[in-house]
């Protein structure tokens, strides 16, 4: 029978679920954290046997198969906002409303609409955002004007935003006002700043997939669970990304 390794702290915590790694880090900081019945420091390790505790409450550790993680596909609405942050009107939490603590994987902004995921695995979290450039995310984005052929080369090559230079990627034409854009990358506001480099505003931006994962017929404010095949390629695509953000 082998024992499980020593594993460090922030890293136990979101692994059950109850947080995030950053906001382990913050919680072991505000010394809401315990082992043993004594507050750690950060970068502690968790030995087989020791008693986490998280404002008093006992912190169990991870089904070894992670059967008991919760994994979803959200078709974010316009207006929600991707916090955990219960006080912020209209946040992602509150929208879903499912009965185990899960946080989004990334981010995808107010205005914005369509796939998000969350989940109770804040192991997978940290492995999909650090392995996120290697990564498609695609959009249907509707704009002010037509498009036109300079515009859709220039968004594939690449848009001076954010003191860099946007990566290559595929972009065609859906229709005179539409385009269809696949992203490696994830700079803040990033299709809205390159269309607005490049004189356009965007009018609706909609993300449809995120790896093998699609958004299908889910409506604005529907959810489904990922199904154990899409679970186990998630897994795969991720599973060499092992180094801390």
């Amino acid at each position: 029978m082998t024992t499980e390794p020593p594993k460090r702290l922030n890293k136990y915590l979101s692994d059950t679920g109850v947080c995030s790694r950053r906001e382990a880090d913050k919680f072991i900081e505000q010394q809401r954290v315990t082992i043993n019945g004594k507050p750690p420091e950060l970068g502690t390790k968790v030995q087989p046997g020791d008693t986490v505790k998280l404002d008093g409450k006992v912190v169990g550790g991870v089904a070894k198969d992670k059967s008991d993680r919760i994994y979803i596909v959200y078709h974010k609405p316009v207006g929600i906002t991707c916090t955990t942050e219960r006080h912020v009107k209209g946040n992602i939490i509150d929208a879903i409303g499912h009965k185990k603590r899960i946080f989004p994987i990334g981010r995808l902004d107010k205005p914005s609409e369509g796939l998000i995921l969350l989940t109770s695995d804040g192991d997978i979290v940290n492995k999909v955002l650090r392995a996120e450039n290697a990564h498609d995310k695609e959009y249907i984005v509707t704009v002010d004007q037509p498009i036109s052929e300079r515009f859709l080369t220039k968004m594939a090559k690449g848009v001076p935003i954010l003191g860099t230079v946007t990566k290559p990627c595929k972009v065609s034409a859906r229709g005179r006002f539409q385009f269809s854009i696949i992203l490696t990358q994830g700079l803040n506001r990033q299709i809205r700043r390159m269309c607005s480099f490049l004189g356009y505003e965007v009018t609706k931006l909609k993300r449809t997939r995120i790896m093998h994962i699609q958004l299908g017929k889910l409506k604005p404010g529907q959810w489904r669970n990922l199904t154990d095949q899409e679970l186990q390629q998630l897994n795969d695509a991720v599973k060499h990304s092992k180094k801390t953000a």
